[in-house]
């Protein structure tokens, strides 16, 4: 299946450590899930936002600072050059975005997360040197078409057209083995793992039986999946 977001090719950047810490500017509902996300993982975060109404709604539940992170300046006194990770949440004034990315590129920032709201402002953002790019509307438009188009319960298109899935399972499947289907050689698609109602996720074998109530989770080409999906 194509896809229409641009690919940069701005080097990925370092692996961050598990304890890095980050700081995300812009606490919007993109921003503001990440850094309450981090701050649930225990990662050290950090959110800067220049409207005193964000910064109000969000200083009782994470560490804020009000700055306006456009201005280079005040990347500096709210430390940016010590979080080895940053992500750009601003999306609604695309200047801004592009102001504060470049900002933190100057600043040497190692790891750069940018939103784009367009095509255009990511390749834009991947041009001056964001690491990564990423398009939550589209995204979620995205998963969401796949979810409601079948009996697809979960989608999760990787690189290269590599995705997850987990689904119900096509009547062609109930009361028979993983090795019975051979799904990899017929739909090119591989079974990760089955999990029965009231059970634990289990890692699927070739002895793994799979029942009509089950839920699977499968990997392979986006395409394979979802003609596989769309089995009876």
């Amino acid at each position: 299946m194509a896809d229409d977001r641009p690919r940069g090719n701005t080097p990925p950047g370092p692996a961050p450590s598990a304890d890095s810490g980050v700081l995300v500017i812009g606490l919007g509902r993109f921003g503001a899930a990440i850094a309450l996300t981090l701050d649930k993982l225990g990662r050290d975060v950090l959110g800067v936002e220049k409207d005193a109404e964000l910064i109000q709604q969000w200083s009782d539940r994470l560490p804020l600072v009000e700055a306006d992170a456009s201005n280079p300046e005040a990347l500096i006194q709210v430390g940016a050059r010590d979080f080895p990770v940053a992500v750009v949440g601003v999306g609604t004034s695309i200047e801004a975005s592009v102001l504060i990315t470049g900002n933190l590129v100057d600043l040497g920032t190692p790891l750069i997360w940018a939103k784009a709201i367009s095509a255009e402002h990511g390749r834009i953002l991947q041009r001056i040197g964001a690491h990564h790019v990423v398009y939550p509307e589209w995204d979620a438009g995205t998963r969401v078409a796949h979810l409601v188009s079948g009996r697809m319960l979960d989608f999760i298109e990787l690189e290269d057209g590599f995705t997850i899935v987990k689904m119900r399972p096509p009547k062609e499947t109930w009361g028979y083995t993983v090795g019975d289907l051979h799904l990899r050689s017929r739909y090119g698609i591989m079974v990760v793992g089955v999990k029965a109602p009231g059970k634990p996720f289990e890692y699927a074998n070739q002895e793994t039986r799979i029942d009509a109530e089950d839920t699977l989770i499968l990997s392979g080409d986006t395409a394979a999946l979802e003609k596989f999906a769309s089995r009876p």
